[in-house]
């Protein structure tokens, strides 16, 4: 339960010296975990993190620890733990395991009894003077979960509270009540990528910051615990470079779920522990906020490993929490949708051995059928696997997290031991994730609530900042699937609307970054102030990101000006902008010193962003498409690769053409290409006219799109012509007859030997 439930004499030792009749020891504490998981997303729920046996069907390595007793005795045993899917009434209890004491398991197995995290009783035990082993046994591999293990010579049973850092807990720990004091300029909690752009930036800036994160790894939805990959178009639009800290800092994963190492977690906590103005707090819990008058004045958090308590104050605090919960807890303005809200995802992969790998059968997940769930190609879950649209995101996220692993787990077993078996005999579960990864809860409101209207109708607000380049894309229950489980599907589908230029993006204003009636508190990521609709343009990470990358500047502003949030919009706009400006890399000591702009600095981007494909310059004769005459409605893109430069164009409009203008390096004959990447939908008879002055010249003139190109890097040739010197050459693509989109990314005169 809560971590504070270890004692201070036992920070620096796994050893306990315990000489009371009642003996409280936190799992979290253990001094080997061995393979069982700190589970630290549920404590504002149930009060304290657990250990989590998550072994996707094998018993995980024992989690051990030692404690000394100056005397023997007979102690009354009891686990804080729950079977946890006894509250759907399911066949079998999944999450048993064992205690171990001095080597002899207790008689008793838990995990078996109650729906919600409560004691139970494991009967006499004795300990002996001196040192006594205690371990945690998993006996499944099914996620068996345990907050805290508690002996007491007293015929009694310990309090259920699901207080965080409650006071029978402090007090049998010798846990003070006074914290460590720190102070700050900029408080930042959550390590996703909005309290990291936060951070960083205002570091950069200037300010001395902390960055509060309860887990051990930084990059929220984006680490390598979740595994969703960096979506949002980032440098571009009116301040192009915004982005430019989080280009530093993402994953570059080629799938969602990617790889391990795909996330690079290592690499985000080196770049914020590089930072001199930026003190970094893993495993630390902010549960409470202190306030004076209608400002934060503080910020408590604890240790989730020991219990320690730091208080953080400061002029100027972030919630990058993703729930809005120090916004919440501070009293801040706020709402969420009631119903039909977007869900969690818990994403999965698979893999086929060498040889047949066996599956326990789980009675107690969900009841499925190769039909009853979309095949996981490509070997993996992906996003939809996704529940919890009218389940509480704030006081049931348990439920919702255990509800998506009954899912993955009985999807696992329809595959291994009901209709899918005979294709599936070598195939194994290779990574589920325990944390979850939530879309959508509370919201945090500012003095601009943002609507689908604003995006759509392209609203100009004068501190439009943040590049929102994703559509608006929210997610449903898809029906298909929905049928066993009408209560809470666990499968979605997104409907993408329109009104989002997915190149340059909307600029979403800074008075969304920061709390209407709390005057300290800035926010980024998904709590920031939006309406549902809005949200599913703004949700994505590099976006989230890129929020925070401006509210660290903006807090820089106010502590130079000794300012409010509010006041940098109404009295220091052009002071944001100057610093929105800057790159990413440019730094001062303090607020008070000179901006330093680094030799290695990004390259300044443009509109539409920095140049993330094939470099024209470095092929012979290339004119990208960002240099053609278009006509009609045109869409751009960037999902087929390779392209040069910022992307490709594509049409089917009838009155669309794209032209190109060549011009001869030398006299001779040329080979005139144009670049495209074949896919389903492109146009079947694309017509290319090639003209040079008054002559249109009819080479092999139509192409179809839907089949690969002649050459590397999507080049095809439409035909050979002679040129002189200097000579132009215009290469149109026509769309009228195309039977299909034309794609257009470049064109090419290649020499001819």
């Amino acid at each position: 339960m809560n971590r504070f439930l270890l004692t201070t004499l036992l920070l620096f030792t796994p050893v306990w010296f315990l000489q009371a009749e009642r003996i409280l020891v936190e799992t979290e504490s253990f001094s080997d975990h061995g393979g069982w998981k700190l589970d630290t997303q549920f404590i504002r729920e149930m009060g304290s993190p657990y250990l989590l046996a998550h072994g996707l069907g094998t018993p995980v390595q024992d989690a051990t620890t030692t404690i000394e007793m100056k005397e023997g005795g007979s102690y009354q045993l009891f686990a804080r733990t729950k079977d946890w899917v006894a509250r759907w009434g399911a066949k079998g209890q999944p999450g048993r395991f064992q205690i171990i004491i001095n080597g002899i398991p207790v008689k008793t197995t838990f995990g078996t009894k109650g729906a919600e995290w409560d004691w139970q009783g494991g009967g006499q035990i004795s300990l002996k003077k001196g040192k006594n082993t205690l371990a945690l046994r998993d006996l499944t591999g099914f996620n068996g979960r345990c907050d805290a293990i508690y002996l007491t010579s007293y015929k009694e049973v310990p309090p259920n509270d699901s207080q965080i850092l409650a006071t029978w807990r402090r007090d049998l720990l010798g846990i003070t009540e006074k914290p460590i004091d720190k102070k700050y300029d900029l408080i930042v909690v959550g390590g996703g990528y909005s309290g990291l752009g936060a951070a960083i930036s205002g570091a950069r800036m200037g300010c001395k910051v902390a960055l509060i994160q309860d887990r051990g790894v930084l990059g929220g939805n984006g680490s390598s615990e979740v595994r969703v990959w960096a979506k949002g178009n980032i440098r571009r639009g009116k301040y192009p470079r915004i982005g430019e800290i989080i280009e530093e800092i993402c994953d570059h994963a080629k799938k969602s779920p990617g790889t391990y190492e795909e996330f690079e977690d290592a690499k985000k906590e080196m770049i914020v522990r590089a930072e001199k103005n930026i003190d970094l707090h893993l495993y630390h819990h902010a549960f409470q906020v202190k306030k004076s008058g209608e400002k934060i004045s503080a910020v408590h958090a604890f240790n989730v490993k020991n219990g320690q308590v730091t208080r953080f104050s400061g002029p100027l605090f972030v919630d990058a929490t993703g729930h809005g919960t120090i916004g919440f807890l501070a009293g801040a303005d706020n709402t969420m949708t009631p119903k039909e809200r977007m869900g969690m995802s818990n994403m999965w992969v698979w893999a086929n051995d060498e040889k047949e790998v066996t599956y326990p059968k789980t009675p107690w997940a969900l009841d499925l059928n190769m039909a009853d769930f979309p095949y996981p190609r490509r070997f993996h879950g992906e996003w939809f696997w996704e529940s919890g649209y009218d389940k509480d995101p704030l006081g049931d996220a348990e439920g919702i997290r255990d509800w998506n692993l009954r899912a993955v787990f009985g999807a696992f077993n329809a595959m291994k031991n009901r209709d899918g078996a005979k294709e599936h005999k070598n195939s194994k579960l290779t990574w589920v994730a325990y944390v979850g990864g939530p879309r959508e809860s509370r919201r945090l409101l500012g003095d601009v609530l943002l609507t689908e209207e604003d995006i759509v109708t392209k609203r100009a607000f004068p501190d439009g900042c943040v590049p929102s380049t994703w559509s608006i894309d929210l997610h449903y229950p898809k029906k298909q699937y929905a049928k066993k489980f009408p209560d809470n599907p666990f499968i979605s589908y997104a409907v993408h609307g329109k009104g989002v230029d997915r190149s340059y993006g909307y600029p979403v204003p800074y008075r969304c970054f920061y709390s209407r009636n709390i005057e300290n508190l800035f926010m980024a990521g998904r709590c920031i102030s939006v309406t549902h609709e809005a949200l599913g343009t703004v949700r994505v990470m590099k976006t989230c990101g890129m929020m925070g990358e401006v509210v660290g500047r903006a807090a820089s502003i106010c502590i130079q000006k000794d300012c409010l949030p509010r006041d940098v919009y109404e009295s220091h706009l052009d002071d944001l902008i100057e610093l929105i400006n800057l790159p990413g890399k440019a730094f001062r000591p303090t607020v008070n010193d000179k901006i330093i702009i680094p030799d290695d600095a990004m390259q300044l981007a443009g509109r539409y962003g920095a140049p993330n494909g094939l470099d024209p310059k470095k092929f012979t004769g290339v004119v990208d498409d960002s240099q053609a005459v278009f006509e009609g409605k045109w869409m751009k893109g960037q999902g087929l690769k390779p392209y040069f430069s910022f992307g490709y164009q594509y049409s089917s409009d009838p009155e669309s053409i794209a032209t190109f203008t060549l011009e001869a390096p030398k006299a001779g004959q040329f080979d005139t290409r144009i670049a495209y990447q074949p896919h389903p939908n492109r146009g079947k008879s694309v017509s290319i006219d090639v003209t040079t002055g008054d002559k249109t010249i009819k080479m092999n003139s139509i192409v179809n799109m839907t089949q690969k190109p002649s050459f590397e890097n999507g080049f095809h040739s439409v035909g050979k012509i002679t040129l002189r010197k200097g000579q132009k050459v215009l290469v149109s693509l026509i769309a009228k007859g195309a039977q299909g989109n034309v794609h257009v990314d470049a064109a090419q005169l290649v020499p001819v030997d």
